[in-house]
C-alpha cells in the first residue's frame, strides 16, 4: 500500500497517533485523521491497530471518509464494523461509495440488516445494488459497476463528446462502449480516438472489437487472465443475451490478483487471507486448531506406516535414523512442483490440455534430482556407517520417492479441483501425508526386503 518515503512518512503519523492515544489528547487524533491521512492510510492504520483502539480511532474518522474507508478494509474488519452499526447509520455512512462496493459489503452483514439497507437506498441506487447481487462475489458480475457510458456506432464524433460533456463522468474512464438501440454490445471506443479524430468521423469508422465482452458468470480469475493478457484498463460485462450490463476496472482486478496471491499463501498453512491480524486470541485459535488436528491425523497415518515395520527398525537401528531423510526429500520435491503447478493453474498456463506435457516434464525433472540426490545421500550414509547395502537401499528409497512426489504434486491440484475442493487450502496437507507413506514404505520395505 505504501512505498518508500510514503512508508517512512506514514510511519512517522501512526507514531504521533499512537502517542497521542497514550496522551488522551484526541484533538491531535482527529487532524492527523482528517488532514493529514488519505482513506486508504486510514484503512492501512485500522488493520495495524489492536481491535480494542481500532474502535477508538474508527470514531475520529470523518461521517464523509468512513464510507471510502471502509471498501479498502479487509472483510473480518469490515464486517466487525458494520456489526455494530443500525441499517439507518450505514445508509448515511455508505452514501459516497460505489455501487459495486455497497453490493461486496452488503453480502458479509446479516440478511435482517442487508434487506433494510436496501430499502433505505433511493430507488435507482437500489435496482443498481440489487442488480449486482443477482450475481456470485467471485465473478465477473460480482466485480463489475454500473457507471458505464454507452454510445452507438452511427453517431459522430462531436455528437459522443458534446454528450460527455452533460454527463458526471466516472473514475478510471478510458473508453466508452458501442451498442445497438437494444444494448447488444458491439464494440469500443477509446477516449484517446474521440480527442484524435475529426468531429464528422462516425464512431463505427474508429470503434475497435478487439475487446471481447466477459461473460457475467466468468470466474475472478478468469476475468484476471484476460486483463493480464490484453493490457486492459477497462473490460465490459455482458449476460447471455450479449446485452452489456456493466464494466469491470484495473482497480478492482488488481484485488483480485492481491486476493488470490494472499489466499494461495496463507491457505497452504491453513489461514483466511481475509482475517484479522488482531483477532482475539480464541477466534484465532479455534480456526488454527482445525489445521492443526487434522495434521495430527496425517501424522499418525505416516507412525501407522512405520509401526508396521517395528522389528526392521530393532535389528537395524540406522532405518530410524534414516528415515526422516528419505521422507523430507520426497516432501521438498513434492512441494515444489505442488506450488508450480497451482500457480500455473491461477495464470492459466496450465490446464487439463498440457496436463501430460508437465507430467513427463515433472517426472524428468524428478529422475534428474532423484538420481543426483540418490548418488549425494548414498555416499554420505557409506561414510556414516560404512554399509554399501544400506547406502543402495536409501538411494533406491530415494529416487522412488522423489519420482512419486513430483507425480502426486502434478495430479493432485487436478483431483481436488475436480473434486471442488481448494488445492490451495488442502494440498500441502495431502502431499505431505502422501510423501511420509510413500517415503517410510519403500525405503523400510527394501531394507526389509534386502537386510534382513
Amino acid at each position: 500500500m505504501h512505498s518508500g518515503s510514503n512508508d517512512a512518512i506514514f510511519d512517522q503519523y501512526r507514531s504521533l497517533i499512537y502517542k497521542a492515544i497514550d496522551s488522551g489528547d484526541f484533538t491531535a487524533i482527529e487532524t492527523l485523521f482528517n488532514h493529514n491521512l488519505s482513506t486508504v492510510d486510514l484503512a492501512h492504520l485500522l488493520e495495524s491497530t489492536p481491535s480494542k483502539t481500532r474502535i477508538l480511532l474508527w470514531s475520529f474518522i470523518s461521517e464523509d471518509n468512513q464510507g471510502d474507508v471502509l471498501t479498502h478494509l479487509n472483510d473480518d474488519i469490515q464486517q466487525a464494523l458494520l456489526g455494530k452499526m443500525s441499517a439507518e447509520e450505514i445508509v448515511e455512512t455508505i452514501q459516497n461509495i460505489e455501487s459495486d462496493d455497497l453490493a461486496d459489503m452488503l453480502q458479509h452483514i446479516s440478511p435482517d440488516v442487508s434487506d433494510r439497507v436496501l430499502q433505505l437506498l433511493p430507488i435507482q441506487e437500489r435496482a443498481q445494488v440489487e442488480g449486482l447481487l443477482a450475481y456470485p462475489e467471485d465473478t465477473a458480475g460480482g466485480l463489475m459497476n454500473t457507471d458505464l457510458i454507452m454510445v452507438r456506432a452511427d453517431v459522430n464524433v462531436e455528437t459522443v463528446l458534446r454528450y460527455l460533456r452533460k454527463l458526471s463522468l466516472p473514475e478510471s474512464l478510458d473508453r466508452v462502449w458501442v451498442t445497438d438501440r437494444n444494448l447488444n454490445y458491439q464494440g469500443s471506443l477509446a477516449i484517446t480516438q474521440l480527442l484524435t479524430n475529426r468531429p464528422d468521423e462516425l464512431v463505427s469508422n474508429i470503434m475497435s472489437s478487439d475487446i471481447k465482452g466477459i461473460d457475467a458468470y466468468a470466474d475472478e480469475e478468469e476475468v484476471a487472465q484476460v486483463f493480464e493478457r490484453h493490457d486492459l484498463v477497462s473490460a465490459p460485462v455482458i449476460n447471455a443475451e450479449g446485452i452489456l450490463i456493466g464494466r469491470i476496472t484495473i482497480d478492482d482486478v488488481v484485488d483480485v490478483i492481491r486476493e488470490n496471491a494472499d489466499h494461495n499463501m496463507l491457505s497452504m498453512a491453513g489461514l483466511d487471507e481475509e482475517g484479522d491480524i488482531f483477532a482475539p486470541v480464541v477466534k484465532s485459535s479455534r480456526e488454527r486448531a482445525v489445521w492443526l488436528g487434522i495434521n495430527m491425523a496425517t501424522a499418525f497415518i505416516a507412525a501407522a506406516v512405520m509401526s508396521r515395520f517395528e522389528t526392521s527398525i530393532a535389528q537395524i537401528v540406522a532405518l530410524a535414523v534414516l528415515s526422516p531423510v528419505v521422507a523430507s526429500m520426497g516432501g521438498i520435491a513434492g512441494s515444489q512442483t505442488l506450488t508450480l503447478i497451482i500457480r500455473g493453474m491461477a495464470t492459466g498456463h496450465i490446464t487439463r490440455g498440457n496436463l501430460r506435457w508437465m507430467l513427463l516434464r515433472e517426472l524428468g525433472v524428478g529422475l534428474l534430482n532423484g538420481g543426483l540426490w540418490a548418488l549425494v545421500i548414498g555416499a554420505i550414509t557409506v561414510g556414516w556407517y560404512h554399509s554399501v547395502s544400506l547406502a543402495l537401499v536409501i538411494a533406491a528409497a530415494i529416487l522412488v520417492n522423489i519420482c512419486l512426489a513430483v507425480l502426486s504434486g502434478t495430479l493432485l491440484p487436478f483431483v481436488l479441483k475436480s473434486a471442488n475442493i481448494d488445492p490451495a487450502l488442502s494440498g500441502s496437507v495431502i502431499l505431505t501425508t502422501l510423501t511420509d507413506v510413500f517415503g517410510f514404505l519403500t525405503f523400510l520395505g527394501l531394507a526389509t526386503a534386502f537386510l534382513l
